[in-house]
């Protein structure tokens, strides 16, 4: 047997129940992981709510995990037991001691790399990676803004941004997230979204910025399309204010022939071979030194609950793992 937080019905923290479950054993094509650590993201809260739907009830959650192989299922031959591991896509599943996944979901951990760095930075580190190398193609001399940006993703993109030779707006919600971000790279940081547009102006004299990535979702929406320039890229990624609704598509052409994409790290990664790019150039940057990842909080797993009452409180910065 082993042990996961499970929910039996969507709605707040607290329908997450700390239950026994069967342990799993591979199916053809998975493996086995028993989990060292295992990363809390914003999409958890999705598939608790119901935003995002589980195609089964009860529900395990979690996208993201690290740990050891302890058994794999016919005809994987690209892992073995013993190997050290990290994945960030579905199914859901990982807030759990052990569980099997398909195996070519998971990626070979560098030894510079420990378990609870990988869990804080698989899912959050490769949304970073297609945001800025695929979605919009950062290039030096460009100004980007980041909304979030004293969270996991957020401070992520603040110091891979800059080493990308950009200039990161970061938009934060209080004075200290903002000295946050200011650490990790962000070269102007504005507070609140309210008086974006605005502060963009001014950052940029008037000429505004080719892209915004927006994880905010419905209250900060319009106040990131003011921010763009003509031709600029609205991308949406993130919803942790509610979804943005329904879009006037005419609105668009209005404010300067704007693009708006939605974008997800499944779609990217989709494919193995991408997958296993997008987590080498994170590892890359990781192992250089170019980005640090801020694992700010630790909750035992079984203590879910309070982790997820505090990053939809705003209390948390950076990354948040859950140790089994």
């Amino acid at each position: 047997m082993t042990h996961a937080i499970r929910i039996h019905t969507h709605g707040g923290p607290e329908v997450m129940r700390w239950e026994e479950v069967p342990l799993p054993e591979p199916g053809p094509g998975e493996a086995r992981v028993r989990h060292e650590a295992v990363g809390l993201n914003y999409i958890d809260v999705y598939y608790r709510t119901g935003l995002y739907k589980s195609p089964t009830m009860p529900a395990t959650l979690g996208m993201e995990g690290a740990g050891v192989v302890t058994a794999v299922g016919p005809g994987v031959t690209h892992l073995a037991v013993g190997d050290r591991v990290a994945y960030a896509s579905g199914p859901i599943g990982a807030y759990a001691t052990e569980r099997s996944i398909a195996a070519d979901r998971l990626v070979k951990l560098p030894d510079g790399i420990d378990f609870r760095t990988a869990a804080a930075m698989m899912l959050q580190g490769m949304t970073a990676q297609y945001l800025l190398r695929r979605t919009y193609v950062v290039k030096p001399g460009d100004t980007i803004v980041v909304h979030a940006a004293a969270g996991g993703v957020g401070l992520i993109m603040c110091q891979w941004g800059k080493h990308l030779g950009a200039r990161v707006i970061g938009v934060v919600s209080t004075p200290a997230k903002a000295e946050l971000a200011r650490a990790h790279g962000a070269a102007e940081v504005v507070i609140g979204y309210e008086c974006l547009p605005a502060e963009v102006k001014r950052i940029t004299g008037g000429a505004m910025v080719p892209v915004v990535y927006d994880s905010i979702g419905k209250d900060s929406f319009m106040a990131s399309l003011d921010s763009l320039a003509p031709l600029g890229l609205m991308v949406s990624f993130g919803n942790a204010s509610g979804p943005a609704g329904p879009i006037d598509v005419g609105m668009l052409g209005a404010k300067g022939s704007l693009y708006l994409t939605r974008p997800s790290l499944a779609t990217y990664t989709a494919k193995h071979a991408d997958l296993e790019r997008s987590a080498q150039d994170l590892f890359d940057v990781v192992q250089s030194g170019a980005v640090q990842i801020m694992v700010n909080q630790t909750f035992p797993l079984r203590e879910a609950e309070a982790a997820h009452r505090a990053l939809e409180a705003r209390q948390t910065t950076g990354s948040t793992v859950l140790l089994p």
